[in-house]
């Protein structure tokens, strides 16, 4: 791929909205694992579940892309930015500063928009990420408004109720 396609390849992603989300799990020496995803989508409702791409790099990736169970958790606009940069960063102790607990083997943020948590279903490796497919098993839903990312950076862009 020639640098020029790469380039608009980025601006043209940096136009698509996306809630800002982490994805968390539990790493096979029990220690919280999470990270910091807009590439999260719902995938099927029958039965509800959702897929989430993870980089290959991530420090989570193993957790994620090979545990039984991983959560995910949409982030609040107005309490959400400092949670998403933490769980961006390559911190290994990203839930110091997070209010957090477990919950059937999954860490799950307290303060997150809403809160799902999957059983992992499937997994494919594409390039340099992998795909991960969750069957949900439970969900909670907040009332508030999403923390977004859109034209590289964080914000609410919309007006409420509009």
């Amino acid at each position: 791929m020639s640098d020029s396609t790469l380039a608009r390849f980025r601006e043209a992603m940096a136009l698509l909205p996306a809630g800002v989300c982490v994805v968390t799990a539990r790493d096979r020496e029990g220690k919280p694992r999470g990270l910091a995803a807009t590439s999260v989508t719902s995938f099927s409702t029958a039965p509800p579940s959702l897929l989430v791409s993870i980089a290959a790099s991530a420090r989570s990736h193993a957790a994620i892309a090979a545990g039984e169970r991983f959560a995910v958790h949409l982030l609040r606009a107005s309490d959400g930015l400092a949670i998403a940069e933490r769980f961006a960063t390559k911190d290994d102790d990203k839930f110091a500063a997070v209010a957090w607990d477990w919950e059937d083997g999954v860490p799950r943020l307290r303060d997150a928009l809403w809160f799902i948590r999957c059983r992992r279903s499937a997994t494919f490796d594409h390039h340099d990420h992998s795909l991960v497919i969750g069957d949900a098993e439970k969900i909670e839903v907040a009332d508030g408004e999403p923390l977004l990312y859109a034209r590289r950076r964080m914000d609410w862009f919309l007006q409420p109720g509009a």
